[in-house]
């Protein structure tokens, strides 16, 4: 490791001091070293440190204070350099097995650590330091085990759980970080993935990892270009790293496929859209703001396609991935109208009404309500079995069929059960024809009014109806 401070070698008188002269200065430094130390000035003594080697470079002991100081500076790699320096020329030097193993551990490497708490309480069995270290270390291989279990069974929160455990011994492990980070942002918690990322590339700014999470999270927020960057950035840092060539591979094709997609909608290909948009789902499943984008795309397109019951399905899978998104809930809300389903409509308007107070959002709320409760009332167009924009000739058509065939006289030697029920259908027919005849009353009915509330009259006789319409007595008989 490069020494800041005063060089020996460099100043000619030096040479003209004897040994113990140089070892009695480089005691000095040290002193002055120590003093620092104590004022908790680490800069200073680790240039007094620093001083105290340059002059006696075979001394255990100033490395092993060296390595103290720069723990006390975060710089644990370098310290780590200086203990094992310090052990190099005193293995019996037990501070400096006892530095080296906790810089290894506070690095994450738990393994090495173990071996140099090992050698402590070889040289000092009773070391309680050293013996509560090796528990550290031992719970960081465990939560390590648990981590790499728990990451190949999906288990992301149970491997952030892990990490987070393992850090408060292995504080400075970049590895660590960067694994919970990756989890992090397959949950979607991409604020805190960043946050640790960015404070990874501060101390590193070519840590590929680090690199491959910024890109990973931009990626998940669908900022796909930007993401590619990232990747790109993460593979010129790290050529090996898979990870970043899968992801960047995955980001380019998804970005392809999503744009054919929309590029076959909007000229139309409605069939072949939708199976582009099928195609980009099945890339990266993790992926789950674009993909909850495409579920809604491909909705858009399955009610185009009259497969309305695909559309809402879709519709709720991107719900199910972004509980936000509004665009999802409009679509599904839409559906559920154009199939009847007027209460799933509703909820879903109030759904989108609660979030975004628009005018439009109001009104398309109010549309649906007022479905809802017209879908309520008798649906006097199926009691005749005439669309709702049924012309005046197609009303008297359809109520001329139903009547006939519902009239009492027609069922006179039928059970008593189904003459109740076919009477009851009769009365309901001549009803249906009494509001759908009748231009004021339709209006009214089509409009979501109670008839009874607007003070109409709706007051009849079936068997009047009949007659009126077939002419009245003689005009019509079952019999012969």
């Amino acid at each position: 490791m490069a020494t800041v401070g005063y060089d020996a070698s460099a100043d000619p008188e030096m040479e003209l001091l004897s040994d113990e002269e140089l070892e009695r200065e480089a005691e000095g430094y040290k002193e002055q070293g120590n003093a620092h130390y104590i004022k908790k000035d680490y800069t200073e003594a680790f240039s007094y440190y620093s001083k105290a080697i340059d002059m006696c470079p075979k001394n255990a002991s100033y490395y092993g204070n060296r390595a103290a100081t720069l723990m006390m500076l975060s710089r644990y790699r370098e310290a780590l350099e200086d203990s094992q320096q310090a052990v190099r020329l005193d293995d019996a030097f037990m501070k400096g097995h006892l530095r080296e193993g906790k810089c290894h551990l506070l690095l994450g490497n738990a393994m090495a650590a173990s071996r140099c708490f090992q050698k402590v309480l070889e040289l000092e069995p009773d070391n309680s330091q050293a013996q509560q270290e090796m528990k550290n270390a031992e719970s960081i291989l465990e939560y390590e085990r648990m981590a790499e279990i728990g990451f190949d069974k999906r288990d992301f929160r149970m491997v952030v759980f892990c990490m987070d455990r393992a850090l408060e011994s292995a504080s400075a492990c970049h590895r660590f970080k960067v694994l919970k980070a990756e989890c992090l942002a397959l949950l979607g918690r991409y604020t805190e993935a960043q946050s640790v990322a960015s404070d990874i590339l501060r101390m590193d700014s070519t840590n590929g990892d680090a690199l491959y999470v910024r890109g990973l999270c931009l990626y998940y927020e669908d900022c796909i270009d930007k993401a590619v960057q990232f990747f790109v950035q993460a593979l010129r840092m790290a050529p090996d790293h898979e990870k970043a060539r899968l992801a960047c591979r995955n980001a380019k094709a998804l970005k392809a496929k999503k744009e054919e997609g929309n590029q076959a909608f909007k000229e139309g290909g409605f069939e072949e859209a939708y199976e582009l948009y099928s195609d980009a789902l099945t890339i990266d499943p993790n992926n789950i703001k674009t993909n909850a984008k495409l579920y809604c795309n491909r909705a858009t397109v399955g009610s185009k396609l009259k497969k309305l019951e695909q559309a809402i399905e879709d519709c709720t899978k991107a719900i199910k991935l972004d509980e936000s998104y509004i665009k999802a809930y409009l679509r599904r809300a839409q559906c559920f109208m154009d199939t009847e389903q007027y209460e799933e409509a509703v909820r879903d308007y109030e759904k989108v009404y609660q979030t975004e107070k628009t005018k439009e959002h109001k009104h398309l709320l109010k549309a649906a309500q007022l479905e809802l409760k017209k879908s309520k009332r008798k649906d006097y167009y199926k009691v005749l079995g005439v669309e709702k924009n049924a012309t005046e000739d197609d009303i008297k058509k359809a109520y001329r069929k139903r009547a006939l065939m519902h009239h009492p006289d027609r069922h006179s030697g039928a059970s008593a059960e189904v003459q109740k029920e076919e009477e009851k259908k009769f009365k309901e027919v001549g009803e249906a024809f009494t509001v759908l005849s009748d231009p004021k009353k339709k209006s009214r009915y089509d409009g979501g009014h109670d008839l009874e509330d607007d003070d109409m009259n709706m007051d009849f006789d079936a068997n009047n109806i009949f007659k009126a319409f077939f002419g009245g007595p003689g005009g019509f008989s079952f019999e012969g």
